[in-house]
């Protein structure tokens, strides 16, 4: 789930951490310093909303940021089962239909005590379905994720709140104005 990290729990769902930028960890995700793979959903409604949740630090609960749904990879998964399964777990929506990998990135944060550092895959993907439930979220997203938000472009665009991966706003109008990039563009790298 968060960009900033995910923690651990008891069972698989509950072993996921929440984060700053966004991503979810497991019991079985890289010891600190190795780079843990995450996959991320860019979720569009049929009116090309944007929804990102919004996270902050457990110990510094004024320490907020806006950032896409997903988290690291669990056991043998894909990262196209790592996208579904972080959406479903984050937002309660099972329907979206993954396009292709948007953006790449590779990012280093603090989060809840740890250095998580990440390679990010961003996945389009579309839904119909704007309710969400946040039900699915482990112990860790539930301290550290407040709340979630369908986004227009232009709202994006206006905010001042701090958005993960930085230059959203702009990669999301790029994305509606001339539609899917034809490779995976590599977003700078980001340390936070």
């Amino acid at each position: 789930m968060p960009e900033r990290a995910e923690g651990e729990g008891e069972a698989p769902a509950e072993r996921r951490a929440a984060g700053a930028d966004g991503a979810g960890a497991t019991a079985g995700e890289p010891a600190e310093g190795a780079v843990r793979q995450v996959s991320r959903i860019v979720l569009l409604d049929p009116d090309d909303r944007i929804l990102l949740l919004h996270g902050f630090e457990p110990a510094r609960p004024s320490e907020t940021w806006w950032f896409t749904p997903g988290g690291g990879l669990e056991g043998t998964e894909s990262h196209e089962e790592a996208a579904h399964r972080e959406l479903a777990e984050e937002t309660g929506i099972t329907d979206a239909v993954l396009g292709p990998v948007l953006w790449k990135r590779r990012c280093s944060f603090p989060f809840d005590g740890r250095r998580w550092e990440q390679d990010e895959w961003y996945y389009l993907g579309r839904t119909d379905r704007t309710a969400t439930d946040t039900g699915g979220q482990t112990d860790l997203e539930r301290r550290s994720v407040s709340g979630l938000r369908w986004w227009t472009s232009q709202e994006l665009s206006a905010s001042h709140e701090t958005v993960y991966p930085t230059r959203l706003a702009e990669l999301l109008r790029t994305l509606l104005v001339d539609g899917p990039p034809s490779a995976p563009v590599l977003l700078e790298t980001q340390r936070v």
